[in-house]
């Protein structure tokens, strides 16, 4: 059989238009070269500077505080939205399937001028608080909709034999449901915390005095072709982070599409 090169060269262009740019933005984080563009020889320089950076490190205090407290309650949420919309079938349902996953489809600019208008109409002054609620908001629909494909093959069976050897609801909840769901909650949650550490356009509009967060402070920096190289440094560091998280949470969600 004559084999068809075709699939692979688009394949293969694809991965070259997506992946190039981060090459060259984590080439560039080791290039003696201020500018980038031309080889001057290897340097971990621009990473000594960044360990230096107080303003990055507060900021990524900041982004942190808010990332993994988001995370945690829009963890919770999104699990329990999951729960109910698997479990109680009603004529609204897919009403209510549509509203939680609203913000899935809703642009991050619409999204971040609306909770602006709510926050400034209700006297709410913007802050950690107001980022905490804008990232739990779009944070809960990803989670949602990830332990909602974990719960499709969940076989409910097993409660009822479960409740019918005498388990109480919590004890069905902690030793059944729980073990079950686990990878998809956990796949979530770094998900949920990766889109939160790497929001900006949201948090652009709803941070006040004292509330940067990284992707502010990296929009700060860029105003001034000095801080180049150091911002390559900082977000071959992400890369790699979001990297390792997407990954977990790719591999712990798998078994549920296998299943």
């Amino acid at each position: 059989m004559k084999r068809s090169w075709g699939p692979l060269i688009v394949t293969l262009l694809v991965l070259v238009f997506f992946y190039a740019p981060l090459v060259v933005l984590v080439v560039n984080s080791f290039n003696e070269s201020r500018f980038g563009g031309t080889w001057e020889g290897f340097t971990w320089k621009w990473y000594e500077k960044l360990w230096s950076a107080d303003e990055v490190w507060a900021a990524l205090v900041v982004t942190l505080k808010v990332a993994v407290s988001a995370t945690l309650a829009a963890t919770v949420l999104g699990t329990l939205a999951a729960w109910v919309l698997r479990s109680y079938a009603t004529r609204l349902q897919g009403a209510h399937h549509g509203l939680v996953m609203l913000p899935l489809v809703v642009p991050d600019l619409l999204m971040g001028m609306a909770l602006l208008a709510l926050f400034v109409s209700v006297g709410m002054e913007t802050g950690i608080v107001t980022i905490w609620i804008a990232h739990v908001t779009f944070c809960i629909s990803y989670v949602t909709m990830v332990v909602l494909g974990r719960l499709r093959d969940f076989d409910t069976s097993l409660i009822d034999a479960a409740r019918d050897l005498g388990a109480s609801p919590w004890r069905v909840a902690r030793k059944v449901v729980l073990p079950i769901l686990m990878p998809g909650i956990i796949a979530g949650a770094l998900l949920a915390f990766t889109l939160s550490i790497d929001d900006f356009v949201i948090t652009f509009f709803v941070s006040g005095p004292g509330t940067t967060t990284l992707p502010l402070r990296i929009a700060s920096m860029m105003k001034t072709s000095r801080n180049l190289p150091i911002i390559n440094a900082l977000s071959s560091l992400l890369l790699c982070i979001t990297f390792i998280a997407v990954t977990l949470s790719y591999r712990l969600n798998r078994p549920a599409s296998n299943s």
